[in-house]
Order: C-alpha cells, then structure tokens, then sequence
C-alpha cells in the first residue's frame, strides 16, 4: 500500500489510496472529476427531497391526512435516514464508499419515480401507508448517498474540508432553489404525477457517470464506536445544534406552505418561489464560510454560535411569535426565510470539519472508517431534528397555530447555541487557567535534593 502512496498513478486510473499524507498544491483529475460528481449528487438528491413542500402537504390533507399525519410522513423519513446514516457509517468501509452511494441513487430514483404514482392509491389508509414505506425506502436511500459523499469529500480534500463543502452546498441550495418551484410549476400545470417521474428520471441519469468518474477509496476497518466520539462534550453540542437547525428546516417543509396558502391566499407555484428565499442565501454564503473557517479553524465555534442564535431569531419573527403582537406579512415571511438561509451556511459548514478536529483529539484514527463514523453521526443528529421538527411542529401547529410553532423551534435553537457558547467559554478560561500555571511549573527544579 505505501508503494502505491508514492508512485505516480495513470491519469486514466480511477482509484484513490488508503492514506495520502502530502496534499497537492493544485487539484487533480481524479479530484476534479470527484468534485463534479458529488456536485451532480447533492444538486439530483436535494431537488428530488425538496419538491414536496409547496404541494404535497396539501395534496395528502385531500387524501384524507391531517397535519399531524402529514407531520408524521415527512418524520419517518428522518427516523430511516438517522438509522441509514448511523449503519451505513459505521460500516462504510466494509460495505464500499463508492457501492454506498451508487446503491443510494439507485434506490433514491427508483422511490422518487415511486412517490410519483401514490395519487392513485385510495384515500384514506392506503395512500398514507404507501406513503409512509416509500418515503422511509427512499430515506435510507439517501441516508447512504449523503453519509459517502461528506465521507468522501473529507477523505480526498482532508486539509480542505469546510472550503470544499461550502462549493458543494451550493448544489445543494440550486437543488433547494430549483425544486420547489420546479415542483410546484409542473405539479399547477401537468399534475401530482409529473414532478416525481421527471426529477426521479434524472437522477437516475446520473448513476452511470458517477460509476465512472468516483474513485474507489482503500481503508481498514476500525475498533472505534460512536458512543466514544458522542463522549467528547463539545461533539454532543455541536449535534444538538445541528438537531435544531434541521428541526427548523423540517418543520418549514412540513407547515409552511399550509401556512402561507390560507394567510396569505398563494397558489403552490408561489409557494416554491416563497421557499428560495430560504435556498438561495445559503447557496450563496456557504463557500465565503468554508473557505474562511478552513483558513481560520478558531472562528469556526463562533461562526456556528451566531448562526444558531440568528435562526433562533428569525424563527420568533417567522410567523411572528404572538407575544410580539405583530401581524403575519409576506415580506416578513421571506426576510426571514433568507435570514435562515443565511445563518444556515453559519451554523452548519463549520461544524463537520469541526467534529473530524475533535475525533482526532481523541485519538481517533485518520482514515475512510473515522470520517465514515463522523458522516453517519452528522447525518444521524440531523435526522433527528427532522424527525422532531415536522411532528411537534405539526402538533403544534395543529393544537395552537403555525406561530406558536415556529417559536417553539426558534426557543430550542436558543438553548442550543446558548449552551454551547458557555462551553466554548469555560474551555477557554481552563486554558487561559492552565497558561498561566505552566511558568511556575517550568521554574520547578527538575532535580530535589
């Protein structure tokens, strides 16, 4: 294996090595080609999991779903995709990074396709029923896509982490710009079915040229488990954060085109153009952040902190929260949706890189099988929160109004980038502590006597 480390591979070669210890100054092709690859992945995956909102909710309630169902439906994704992501990173190395997410597309198109026939289904119990396997099928689908691809991309740009995951979120966000409004569009014009068979078509175009261009990465199995890297008091908080924030981001596409229908009297279409106003700012602003938190390292618990509590902020003005006694408005509604956008990039592109420095810390092996672990505990925490986000937001919403609801969520990310910011603080003052103990240990005779 270190013979192979230290020749020079064929161009045409599609394979990475098990351990790289130098890092080229300029890219290369296999690199390129990864990039491209995983930008095509995030960009067909986010806009096949965000056409649902401006017309999905609506279209279940005709199907005989309440809030809470539809709540529910968009939850069992997220409880699928936390299994998915915690297997599939534990054991990305046996099963292959490369099969991993090829597999994912797979069976990610062929739900999506799937989802696209369910209006035929009865009202009533069939319909949700249907709903609730292909949904949870098509979560684990996912949950193996998403969990190789931040594997991946930390494994073949390890001293650019966050820089490279900034380029990639912004596929990520032209897939969340691009979906709901796409979905709505065509869901007005062509129907439920249309949306569903074109975005899942596509993806499945993509399969072949991924199994071309993604490398093939080498790696031993490891002895490590997650509950060792969850013991590390700064990783729980930062999944807590991460938990709240896509919370947030879950009970938007569970309620908000509900919301914005009956306040505001909105058609689906224009509730997809709405949603942008989420996407684009973090499209926008998470390359800016990864490049800056990848040449900064110590502002990247800052960044996540200001993040937190700008969303928190913005969740207490999205309906607004009635204790403010202000009216619910259009522009207010998508001021702070793109504030959410914003604050998003904040929060969440500086925590992975974050969470691989602290596995590293404690002692954890530099290798496929740690950022495998790191990937599925993300993923897991995220799912989470959108398994809470949607259900409490829904029951909320339900028992109380869209208001009450959204404070509820902007309250929990409060507490989270709260909690954090004094644990950021008291490690820093226990430095400072031991700073300023350590002269009078050096002047401490080394010999007695």
């Amino acid at each position: 294996m270190d013979a192979r480390v230290g020749c020079q591979q064929p161009a045409a070669e599609n394979s990475f090595p098990a351990e790289t210890t130098e890092q080229p100054t300029r890219m290369t092709r296999i690199q390129i080609l990864t990039l491209i690859s995983l930008a095509s992945v995030n960009f067909s995956s986010m806009i096949c999991y965000s056409i649902l909102g401006p017309f999905f909710p609506n279209e279940a309630v005709k199907k005989g779903a309440s809030q809470t169902v539809v709540g529910l439906i968009f939850g069992c994704y997220a409880v699928c995709n936390l299994i998915g992501s915690m297997v599939m990173g534990r054991y990305i190395v046996q099963i292959g990074a490369k099969f991993m997410l090829i597999a994912g597309l797979l069976v990610s198109s062929m739900c999506t396709i799937m989802f696209g026939f369910l209006d035929r289904a009865p009202a009533g119990a069939p319909f949700i029923s249907l709903c609730f396997i292909v949904r949870s099928v098509d979560a684990v689908g996912f949950a193996a896509a998403m969990t190789s691809t931040f594997a991946m991309t930390a494994k073949i740009f390890p001293n650019n982490v966050a820089t490279v995951l900034g380029s990639l979120e912004i596929f990520t966000g032209l897939g969340l710009i691009l979906g709901p409004p796409v979905g709505g569009w065509f869901y007005h014009s062509f129907g439920y079915e249309v949306p569903f068979l074109l975005l899942g078509c596509l993806l499945l175009i993509i399969v072949p040229f991924n199994i071309y261009v993604l490398p093939s990465i080498e790696a031993e199995p490891s002895k490590d488990s997650f509950f060792r890297l969850l013991f590390h008091g700064k990783v729980l908080l930062l999944c807590f954060v991460m938990g709240t924030l896509s919370a947030g981001l879950g009970f938007i596409d569970a309620t908000l085109s509900l919301f914005a229908m009956k306040t505001f009297n909105l058609s689906s279409g224009y509730v997809g153009l709405i949603m942008i106003g989420l996407s684009l700012p973090y499209c926008l602003a998470s390359p800016v952040i990864g490049y800056f938190t990848d040449k900064y390292p110590g502002t990247r618990i800052g960044f996540t902190v200001t993040g937190g509590v700008i969303t928190a902020a913005c969740f207490f003005l999205l309906g607004p929260a009635p204790f403010f006694h202000i009216k619910s408005q259009l522009w207010l509604l998508v001021f702070m949706l793109g504030l959410i956008g914003f604050s998003l990039g904040m929060t969440a592109i500086p925590t992975f890189p974050e969470i691989i420095t602290c596995a590293h810390e404690q002692g954890f092996e530099e290798g496929l099988s740690t950022l495998g672990m790191v990937s599925g505990l993300f993923g897991a925490f995220w799912s989470i929160g959108m398994f809470y986000g949607p259900i409490v937001g829904g029951l909320i919403t339900q028992r109380l109004n869209f208001e009450w609801a959204a404070t509820v969520q902007g309250a929990t990310g409060l507490l989270a980038a709260l909690l954090l910011l004094v644990y950021a603080l008291c490690k820093r003052n226990q430095q400072r502590l031991q700073e300023d103990n350590q002269p009078s240990d050096e002047n401490t005779p080394l010999l007695n006597g």
